[in-house]
């Protein structure tokens, strides 16, 4: 995310495109929600997402969490 990018104030779901080390906004918005809790991360706060999965994660553990769950599907566990 670049400081042209940032929609500080706006209310609701933004919707994201994630990338490798940064976001695209494609919908304003002041938070996203976690793939795996559903908990709502604050855009100035997101710091775990899957470029892969496109998805965001409220933390490390979150993550790790997700990581492991994919991993294990493709394993056939």
């Amino acid at each position: 995310m670049n400081r042209f990018e940032r929609q500080i104030g706006q209310a609701g779901e933004a919707k994201l495109r994630y990338l490798d080390g940064e976001f695209q906004i494609l919908s304003p918005g002041s938070f996203v929600r976690c793939a795996v809790t559903g908990q709502p991360i604050a855009i100035e706060n997101l710091r775990y997402w899957s470029v892969e999965l496109q998805e965001a994660y409220i933390d490390a553990a979150a993550s790790l969490q997700r990581f492991l769950e994919i991993k294990n599907r493709r394993r056939g566990v």
